[in-house]
């Protein structure tokens, strides 16, 4: 068993700020709960002891007195910046670069505050109470010698679709011991009568995917020191970036290559929970009743915190 603490860490860089009117932190738990208070509430009951809120500089005052107010009572809560000029040395901002470095930057960005295993989800998704049980006894198994042991949760693509428009997942190919094989993104899932597909052509035609399809949610397990393994990666992201405005360094591309070079290898943990996000606007309803089943089940206290 790992001595260390395990520490969530929640991606929220994203939020921008506008935050209060977007729609990672829109109220909808029957107490006006936001999503991201039901994964610290069930990453607390499967044996988390920390939070690390990874946000923009400027957001810092206002998410104090909101989200990390309310989640305080559960568990402490720390604030990590994700800023464009956190690069290696040699390496300078573009001239004219707004947009943030993406996922795997915003990870690299807790370097030297995380002592132990962590968990790494989006702010902005909820992703079910089974997914931080596993993630959390995966964490706690001991270290062992070889790659660096991750973990990614996942979901059956029938669990993560919207009525409301067409999605993007990342889908899995495992091996039969349940390690990551590759993870191919696609960025037109739809949910049809026939079952779900995918388009690579704007439509023209659909290639069918099994309901049952494992899907990456962004709702990853990592060991101690692995924001710090991420360094020589992002140099070389920099180095090799297309566009110095908009590309952006992503959590997978960043694990893929890591697993290609032999340093690491994926568990992915399967898991029948259902996960609930808003991408359009109307899968807002969609979550809310989810969200207030749940709590006349009894699954969730009211109100949550």
């Amino acid at each position: 068993m790992s001595e260390q603490p395990m520490t969530l860490v929640i991606m929220a860089a994203g939020m921008g700020s506008r935050f209060g009117g977007m729609k990672q932190t829109a109220g909808v738990g029957p107490h006006g709960e936001v999503l991201l208070e039901y994964a610290v509430y069930d990453a607390r009951l499967a044996g988390f002891e920390k939070v690390i809120f990874i946000i923009k500089e400027e957001m810092e005052q206002l998410f104090r007195q909101t989200a990390g107010a309310r989640v305080g009572a559960l568990l402490p809560a720390e604030y990590v910046f994700q800023r464009n000029d956190d690069l290696p040395a040699g390496f300078a901002v573009p001239q004219g670069r707004v947009k943030p470095w993406g996922t795997a930057h915003a990870v690299y960005a807790c370097r030297g505050r995380i002592p132990g295993p962590f968990a790494v989800i989006n702010a902005d998704d909820f992703y079910g109470r089974d997914s931080f049980r596993q993630l959390a006894a995966f964490l706690r198994q001991p270290a062992q010698e070889g790659p660096r042991r991750f973990a990614m949760v996942g979901y059956r693509l029938q669990n993560t679709l919207t009525e409301n428009g067409s999605v993007s997942r990342g889908v899995c190919r495992t091996g039969r011991d349940g390690r990551l094989l590759s993870l191919t993104e696609r960025t037109c899932i739809v949910k049809r009568a026939d079952g779900p597909a995918y388009t690579e052509d704007g439509g023209a035609t659909y290639t069918p995917l099994p309901e049952d399809t494992l899907v990456s949610m962004n709702c990853w397990g990592f060991p101690a020191g692995t924001a710090e393994a991420f360094a020589p990666y992002f140099e070389t992201f920099l180095r090799q970036m297309q566009d110095p405005l908009k590309s952006e360094w992503y959590l997978p591309a960043v694990v893929s290559a890591l697993v290609e070079d032999g340093r690491a290898q994926v568990q992915v943990l399967p898991t029948s929970a259902r996960w609930y996000g808003m991408t359009y606007a109307a899968d807002r309803q969609t979550v809310e009743q989810a969200l207030a089943a749940m709590t006349a089940a009894g699954v969730y206290p009211a109100p949550l915190l």
